[in-house]
């Protein structure tokens, strides 16, 4: 109070003097005697009409001290002014104020040589001065030796589609994306050798005139095939293992012993154990993957619930080559999707759907609307047009405009309901094309891994399991968006595979829980980041041990807090065999420069362990 009275009495003086004539005199020879000191000058003007004339203007040496009360004073106006701005950037926004962004400030431009790589989902990023590419085998040989004796780390890093991040390495990654061609195709044994860095959908565009594919896929065909075999990824189907389970032999770039071709008849016990291996072995060079043959696939999607679904639960997973349930939180919506190869006697279903795509659509265009008008919002001039908006585009947009807000993202959800009950039908395509899966926008994902029983005596667990999510979505009011989905597997014989098993007739379901990312802004997306992991925590601290539930590789997060760390390394040691794993890296990359920070505290390795 004390301050701004002082500014106003300042600003009052200023605006006196201005006012007389003799004050531009008093500025003209203001450096004529700038030390001397000078009575308080009366700031106090008379505004009755019999008022005295104005007082006598005070001596030239009065000047120094008005000139210096000025600046000071202009001071506290800048100094309050800076503590505005970084109140405004520090503290929330209001509700009415969420679309403005605060901006993130770099206090330096970046060096030249300085890489900056980030995943997919844009929630894991490192800078590094050493991203290397090699176009040959030779080539990278001559690089995993060089960094072998400089102990330069050069983390193999794939498509960068992990959403943990699990390849990014601030010491130094290698990168094979510049090998990615496609060696041999044997059409009688149905198998390829191809470079570990070619991505999926070149993979089987290039083998489809052989009339062989793959025998399943995961949900994006971005990957590297280096990179989708390492952390264990799956498609769905009971009856399929896991992908790496089709690779039949692979060769190894290791630190340790140079090039080494490994497969289930030469070093056996190294090659199921490098199977899944994380990169952390040996930079996988190239693939030998066991094939099947290309077929047409019909796509089955229908809407049902989970009371009917466990009825039939038994007949769909044993009864469809491929299956997959989502689950739409707040509603008891679950969307069930099937893919068969097209019957040979029968031919694709004849089918017309009840809907057209743009009707489907609607529900969640005229909730988009809604949203925007009840938040007075307009919407932005560089957008698509709605109509030209897919579904998860849709969801996306909807979603940005008050991501945590549960009630919001329940309305969502009830629209997304809508739409699959509107897109209920049938879909005919070749096997690559059909099994791929619109994952929507970036996004914070967890997947857990965990035993469903057999085919032939399914334990329901599976449904239990998220049957109990459900129940705590709902119970802890978490802004959960859809779907939560559901997928299975058949066993791998690759020990750190999530679904090991040394029995062939065992499944494993798949559940993954997510939150999306659908804005810039670094503020609003803190805070769904620190949403998602209260989520996340929640299911590992409810679910995870009673359901033996492990997370996928390529979207485990590991702890910052040290004692939470100590628990998922004691975890890890009753799935997986990690003196196993260790031995081996001590073995193939003695000064672990094929390794990162996640990998050394998932897997820490004692100075004293032997080789």
């Amino acid at each position: 109070m004390l301050r701004s009275l002082r500014i106003k009495l300042s600003l009052q003086s200023s605006v006196i003097h201005r006012k007389n004539p003799h004050f531009n005199n008093t500025l003209e020879t203001l450096s004529s005697s700038p030390t001397t000191k000078t009575p308080p000058i009366n700031l106090i003007r008379q505004f009755s009409s019999s008022s005295p004339p104005p007082p006598t203007p005070p001596p030239l040496s009065a000047t120094p001290s008005t000139s210096s009360e000025l600046r000071k004073y202009l001071g506290y106006s800048a100094l309050l002014l800076s503590c505005a701005v970084a109140t405004y950037y520090s503290f929330p926004f209001p509700e009415n104020a969420k679309h403005k962004k605060a901006q993130l400030f770099r206090y330096a431009p970046l060096p030249d040589d300085l890489h900056t790589v980030v995943n997919w989902s844009g929630t894991h990023e490192v800078q590094t001065r050493v991203f290397l590419q090699p176009e040959s085998l030779e080539e990278l040989e001559k690089i995993v030796k060089d960094a072998n004796e400089k102990k330069q780390k050069i983390r193999p890093v794939g498509s960068g589609l992990s959403p943990n991040g699990i390849g990014l390495a601030r010491g130094g990654m290698v990168n094979l994306a510049l090998m990615d061609k496609v060696l041999e195709v044997d059409k009688e044994k149905k198998t390829v050798r191809v470079q570990a860095g070619i991505r999926v959908q070149q993979l089987v565009d290039a083998i489809k005139d052989h009339g062989i594919t793959l025998q399943n896929f995961a949900s994006i065909r971005e990957q590297q095939i280096g990179g989708i075999v390492q952390v264990g990824a799956h498609g769905t189907g009971a009856k399929l293992p896991p992908i790496d389970e089709q690779v039949i032999s692979m060769k190894l770039v290791t630190p340790g012993k140079g090039t080494i071709e490994i497969s289930k008849d030469k070093n056996p016990e190294l090659f199921y154990l490098a199977r899944c291996g994380l990169g952390a072995f040996g930079v996988v060079a190239e693939v030998t993957l066991q094939c099947v043959e290309r077929q047409e696939l019909v796509e089955h999607t229908f809407v049902s619930n989970l009371t009917e679904i466990k009825k039939k639960h038994k007949k769909l997973l044993n009864d469809n080559k491929h299956v997959k349930y989502l689950y739409i939180p707040y509603t008891d919506t679950v969307v069930v999707v099937t893919c068969n190869p097209v019957s040979k006697w029968k031919g694709p279903p004849k089918f017309k759907p009840k809907y057209t795509l743009d009707e489907a659509l609607q529900p969640v265009r005229d909730l988009y609307k809604e949203s925007l008008q009840k938040y007075k919002r307009q919407p932005n001039e560089n957008d698509s047009k709605l109509s030209d908006l897919t579904f998860t585009e849709l969801r996306d947009k909807l979603l940005s405009i008050d991501p945590l807000n549960k009630d919001h993202v329940k309305k969502i959800n009830e629209a997304e309901s809508e739409f699959w009950k509107r897109s209920e039908g049938f879909r005919v395509g070749w096997s690559d094309e059909i099994l791929g899966f619109d994952c929507g926008g970036q996004q914070w994902v967890s997947e857990t891994c965990f035993p469903a029983g057999t085919l032939s005596k399914p334990n329901m667990k599976d449904l239990k399991f998220v049957e109990e999510v459900m129940e705590l979505i709902e119970k802890e009011e978490i802004p959960a968006p859809s779907p939560i989905e559901q997928r299975w597997s058949g066993s791998s014989k690759s020990l750190m595979s999530p679904a090991s098993s040394e029995s062939k007739d065992d499944i494993f379901s798949w559940v993954g829980i997510i939150m999306y990312l659908p804005t810039s802004d670094a503020r609003q997306r803190k805070q769904i980041t620190e949403e998602f992991f209260h989520y996340r925590h929640l299911t590992q601290t409810r679910f995870w041990n009673q359901y033996s539930a492990f997370e996928h590789w390529a979207k485990i997060e590991v702890p910052k807090d040290k004692n939470e760390l100590a628990v998922l390394q004691e975890r890890l040691r009753t799935r997986f065999p990690v003196d196993a794993f260790n031995k081996a890296r001590n073995e193939l990359d003695p000064n672990r420069i094929l390794s990162n920070a996640m990998v050394e505290k998932m897997f820490p390795i004692e100075d004293n362990v032997t080789t």
